[in-house]
């Protein structure tokens, strides 16, 4: 019974794969918002 459950889980470079694809999007969204905190004009902060 325990093989079948096994051979359900993904392969060790599959979930580093999808934990990528979740780090990398979130990690150039939060350094985007950074530089534009501290890179945008001021007529364009007052947004």
């Amino acid at each position: 019974m325990w093989e079948t459950f096994v051979g359900f889980i993904p392969s060790g470079l599959i979930l580093f794969c999808a934990a990528l694809s979740v780090i990398i999007p979130w990690t150039i969204y939060t350094i985007n918002q950074l530089l534009h905190k501290h890179g945008d004009p001021p007529w364009m902060k007052e947004k």
